[in-house]
């Protein structure tokens, strides 16, 4: 089974992006998606944006990550997921 995760770009230099996911920042390569750009939001596979997502689809796709993160871990305001600081 694959997983792609929904990123938001936060800076470019050269085809490279520093994207973030939840507060977790990662290098993602931008070969596949020549369009994308800066604040877009990205759907990543080992290290490769695959599709610019629109932003309101790539919210509830989080939302959805941050409901079963929490079931699994008992809370799902917290964790890697979760936009409130813990």
């Amino acid at each position: 089974m694959c997983l792609a995760v929904p990123g938001k770009i936060i800076s470019i230099e050269n085809n490279n992006a520093q994207v973030d996911f939840s507060g977790v920042k990662r290098a993602v390569s931008l070969d596949l998606v020549p369009g994308a750009g800066k604040n877009d939001f990205v759907l990543v596979h080992a290290g490769f944006a695959i599709q610019v997502l629109d932003p309101a689809e790539a919210e509830e796709t989080l939302k959805l990550f941050r409901e079963i993160y929490g079931r699994e871990h008992g809370d799902a305001g917290s964790g890697p997921l979760s936009h409130k600081k813990p």
